[in-house]
């Protein structure tokens, strides 16, 4: 996308500000976010400032009143970035060339209720790459389009929907974070330095790569654990998706900030895929479509949820403390959207282990050496049990077809 297409679109934004309904699609929102002007909004560059500040533009067009630090949209937080893998991050007010500085984008729509909902979705990406990218070729624009202009895209549209409704028992606090890719940072500096005081919210909703809905419409849901009303209202909200739900209310995105302080969420997510945290992951390959069911689906539950008063807070299984160590991998995206026997491969990467054993998309893996594979947790055990120039036999099932193959990790 080019400078000129970007000053035209804002230009557009304010001959709209005053309009009522919003002209600007979810597909516009995500071609901006995801367009290389931005440079794959890095926390506390340029293109994550320019990102910010058209965040904070579509906020104030909807109709958003201004809920971050000092009567502003934004709600900026500085830390000096980890030199060890194993550092943890701590926030300083301290100023110098090495500290960064992130900054959340908020807004609010107050409708006197005494309960607040909080939908949020992180706007940061990865730049260039750098740590965290999959990317092995040097520098690369990492427009981030699925991961996560698309939660962004969807939580606009959500609170454009949310401003013309009525009769709401809520009020609604929606957050774009910065600093998810570095570790959660921006939400948990929200949950620590809260605009408006945590015990009065109600639930939080989070949109972490939503924009890749596949043709089994498979959705899915983390955090179903975390209220007892959770599942049923999901189950009566849903008319067409697949839903594949989990308990557990801790997970790599931001609503694990909101859980660890009691406060009941759920994370709609659409699967990864073989450009995830890549430069491959654009605009153009977002299924629009899936993403209005996504929205609409999400706003249906709310509207299910509205008169439930104070959602109850259940602790959860923190399944990522069960999760194997291992030395080695096979090779594959994993299709966690997958509720079947077995782990099924949804992206092959080159020159490794399972492409040199000519395995494809769609192969389930049923058996990795002498460990039968079941799902991803018994998948992640059997790898557990190798070192790397391991050799041994994989057993994967192509259609009604069982083939084994033999790998060198």
């Amino acid at each position: 996308m080019n400078k000129s297409w970007l000053g035209v679109f804002f230009i557009m934004m304010v001959g709209c500000k005053e309009q009522t309904q919003t002209a600007i699609s979810m597909k516009d929102d995500v071609k901006f976010l995801a367009s290389d002007s931005l440079k794959g909004r890095e926390t506390g560059t340029a293109g994550e400032i320019a990102a910010a500040e058209y965040i904070a533009s579509r906020f104030e067009q909807i109709g958003l009143s201004k809920k971050g630090q000092q009567n502003s949209y934004f709600q900026t937080f500085s830390f000096k970035p980890k030199s060890d893998p194993h550092q943890q991050i701590t926030f300083t007010n301290d100023q110098g060339d090495q500290m960064i500085t992130g900054t959340n984008v908020i807004g609010f729509l107050n409708n006197e209720a005494k309960h607040t909902v909080v939908i949020g979705a992180h706007y940061d990406h990865l730049g260039m790459g750098g740590e965290g990218s999959l990317h092995r070729e040097g520098e690369a624009i990492h427009n981030g389009a699925d991961d996560n202009a698309s939660g962004v895209a969807i939580m606009l549209a959500l609170a454009d929907t949310l401003q013309q409704a009525k009769n709401l028992q809520n009020n609604y606090l929606f957050i774009a974070f910065s600093g998810e890719e570095m570790g959660l940072l921006g939400s948990n500096y929200f949950t620590k330095n809260a605009t408006l005081p945590l015990d009065g919210i109600n639930y939080m909703i989070n949109m972490d790569m939503v924009g890749r809905l596949n043709e089994e419409r498979a959705l899915a849901v983390h955090g179903v654990g975390t209220s007892p009303v959770f599942s049923q209202s999901l189950f009566s909200s849903n008319e067409d998706f697949k839903l594949v739900e989990h308990e557990s209310g801790v997970g790599p995105s931001d609503h694990t900030s909101f859980y660890l302080n009691d406060i009941p969420v759920l994370h709609f997510f659409t699967g990864q895929h073989a450009d995830y945290h890549r430069p491959g992951d654009d605009a153009e390959k977002l299924n629009y479509t899936g993403m209005k069911d996504i929205k609409d689906f999400i706003y249906t539950l709310m509207l299910d949820l509205d008169d439930n008063g104070e959602l109850a807070f259940r602790k959860t299984k923190d399944e990522s403390e069960e999760v194997p160590r291992f030395k080695v991998a096979l090779g594959v995206v994993p299709d966690y959207l997958f509720d079947r026997k077995g782990m099924r491969i949804d992206g092959v990467s080159e020159n490794k282990p399972a492409q040199k054993a000519e395995l494809k998309k769609g192969d389930v893996v049923i058996q990795l050496g002498a460990q039968k594979v079941t799902d991803m947790m018994s998948y992640m055990k059997a790898l557990s049990a190798f070192e790397e120039k391991d050799t041994t036999t994989v057993t994967v099932k192509r259609k009604d077809t069982i083939l084994k193959r033999k790998i060198t990790f």
